[in-house]
């Protein structure tokens, strides 16, 4: 095993693009999966000004917010977003197919952030990233160990694709017993979250602290399906004066009141028995007895809903956002409690295998605890 830094076996590719982007791929950071090193999404319209290259095989890096652990393997060339750091590697020096690894990896993100810089939008540069330091074995090694993570990855993939088909199981079942949203078949009454809500508040602005008490609950917290990850998970101190607001218990939920376009309404349900405080990009919102909160948290999560939102959101593309007013504004329809019960049953069944099958997943991604950093 040899120390390197990243800029020993890899380069910021600084290509520019002047010619038509008539179906040229497009990436935008709003199509980077955190924590996902397979691009799954990309556009193909000519409505933006990007203009930075990148090749197949490159690896693309969200350098805009760091600890959203955004960095994937671009599968094709295209155009990305001036956010994004095109990163290449020398094939001399290191395996292309481990890069990818070194980059989608806790310590490398971690190195990321810390050297960001910027108060409400962090970037990184490429002249810090550079000086990342890891071990790195010799390139027979390096060849074995990208066949050995790439087989892991595939198999998470896998693992993913199960819990995204019970995830559709779910919808599917809501709309089979509730109808569609859009055009409410059953006829349901019709009331808005500031009808059915007791408690409306938004967190608290103060930062995370080093050795801080609290449990501090961020939008990167809340899933794009309705449900609270605590990968990333920061503490946070406060006086007992300011903690009533924002603090959660179980069965709160909680919306994402800003984000890119793509991720503003996140909506998720906190069932977690310990207490957590929340930021202030998020607001807490508890109800009446005439909705359960599983079933509220799976209607904002529905396609129909989600494009409302979107539609709804205010301000620039990946700075969007829906204010506590406009949040209560959401109508929705509200079907007799005990089929509400039933449907919460059918979700807490399907939690339970899901959550056997993400646990396996979990395992699979123990790579990212491969490469360690030598920086501080």
């Amino acid at each position: 095993m040899s120390k390197v830094t990243l800029g020993d076996v890899a380069f910021e590719r600084r290509e520019t693009y002047k010619g038509d982007k008539s179906g040229m791929p497009i990436i935008g950071l709003e199509h980077l999966t955190p924590e996902e090193i397979t691009l799954k999404s990309w556009d193909t319209d000519t409505d933006n000004t990007f203009t930075k290259v990148f090749h197949e095989g490159d690896i693309l890096f969200g350098r805009r917010r760091a600890y959203l652990k955004k960095a994937a393997l671009a599968p094709f060339e295209g155009i990305c977003s001036g956010d994004i750091t095109v990163i290449c590697a020398n094939p001399e020096s290191i395996s292309p197919e481990l890069l990818p690894f070194v980059i989608q990896n806790d310590s490398f993100f971690d190195y990321a952030v810390g050297k960001s810089a910027g108060s409400l939008s962090p970037r990184v540069k490429w002249e810090h990233l550079q000086n990342y330091e890891f071990e790195l074995p010799d390139m027979d090694t390096q060849r074995n160990l990208a066949k050995v993570l790439w087989a892991m990855n595939d198999t998470a993939e896998s693992y993913k694709r199960l819990i995204s088909a019970t995830d559709e199981l779910v919808k599917s079942q809501f709309i089979e017993m509730f109808g569609d949203p859009d055009t409410n078949p059953k006829q349901w009454a019709v009331k808005s979250i500031g009808d059915i809500a007791t408690d409306v508040h938004y967190g608290t602005s103060k930062p995370a602290i080093e050795g801080g008490i609290y449990p501090y609950l961020r939008m990167n917290n809340l899933t794009a399906d309705g449900y609270i990850d605590l990968t990333d998970l920061k503490y946070i101190d406060l006086p007992e004066n300011e903690m009533d607001g924002c603090l959660v218990h179980y069965g709160d939920i909680l919306f994402n009141r800003t984000n890119s376009k793509e991720w503003v309404g996140k909506t998720a349900l906190f069932d977690l028995d310990q207490d957590m405080v929340i930021a202030g990009y998020i607001i807490r919102v508890r109800v009446n007895s005439e909705v359960l909160p599983c079933f509220l948290v799976k209607y904002m999560n529905l396609p129909y809903m989600k494009k409302m939102l979107r539609g709804m959101a205010k301000g620039a593309v990946h700075q969007a956002n829906i204010n506590a007013k406009e949040m209560q504004s959401i109508k929705l329809y509200i079907p007799p409690l005990e089929l509400q019960q039933q449907f919460a049953e059918l979700v807490r069944q399907t939690d339970k295998s899901k959550f056997v099958v993400q646990k396996a997943v979990e395992i699979t991604y123990s790579q990212k605890r491969l490469f360690k950093t030598t920086n501080t």
